[in-house]
């Protein structure tokens, strides 16, 4: 086998593991995942996870990575959207499509957000950046609506999906994210 396609293949089994790791931690919480847990979810066996992440810190690392790959490919493909106004609509729609994962394990991004938070490692910091990327497109959207809030407007709309994120979680009721859904889209209408 060639250099490039070992290369190829740990990449891939590598960036498997680093998916998983993000479903499972989401599913699970950090302190309850094992190292077993996201080897058995990304089909790898277990002794193959210390070759690419040797301690479970690092395949958190990864997992907020997956998260920021994830929510890159998400912006690329709202950017094709002609309008902001129709890019945020079209944000809303995907989280409303995520309504019933989030009312089994809430936010993955804020879930993680919220744990990590409870940990001086670091990695909190590198969770957030992930939370201010998207921030920052959404001031980017309302900026671009000739706002001169941008910034409030973009931190009242990311507040308002985390909120109704935890509400969804806590009660069970995926159809409460469609109806605030619904709610901020009349809002940004009347932003216009």
């Amino acid at each position: 086998m060639t250099d490039s396609k070992k290369s190829r293949r740990a990449s891939g089994k590598r960036e498997r593991l680093a998916a998983a790791a993000a479903e499972v931690l989401h599913a699970q919480g950090v302190a309850q995942t094992t190292l077993a847990d996201i080897a058995q979810a990304a089909e790898v066996p277990v002794g193959n996870v210390y070759y690419y992440f040797k301690t479970k810190d690092e395949l958190v690392e990864a997992a907020i990575d997956a998260h920021a790959r994830t929510l890159g490919g998400m912006i690329a493909a709202l950017d094709e959207l002609p309008t902001p106004e129709e890019r945020l609509k079209a944000l809303l729609a995907g989280w409303v499509e995520q309504r019933e994962l989030t009312a089994r394990f809430g936010c993955p991004t804020g879930t993680l957000a919220s744990e990590l938070d409870k940990r001086a490692d670091g990695l909190d910091r590198s969770v957030a950046a992930v939370m201010q990327t998207l921030l920052d497109w959404a001031e980017q959207q309302f900026r671009t609506m000739g706002r001169a809030d941008a910034r409030e407007l973009a931190v009242a709309l990311i507040a308002s999906y985390q909120g109704i994120s935890l509400l969804t979680n806590t009660f069970r009721d995926p159809g409460l994210m469609t109806t605030e859904a619904r709610r901020l889209e009349r809002w940004i209408d009347s932003l216009g």
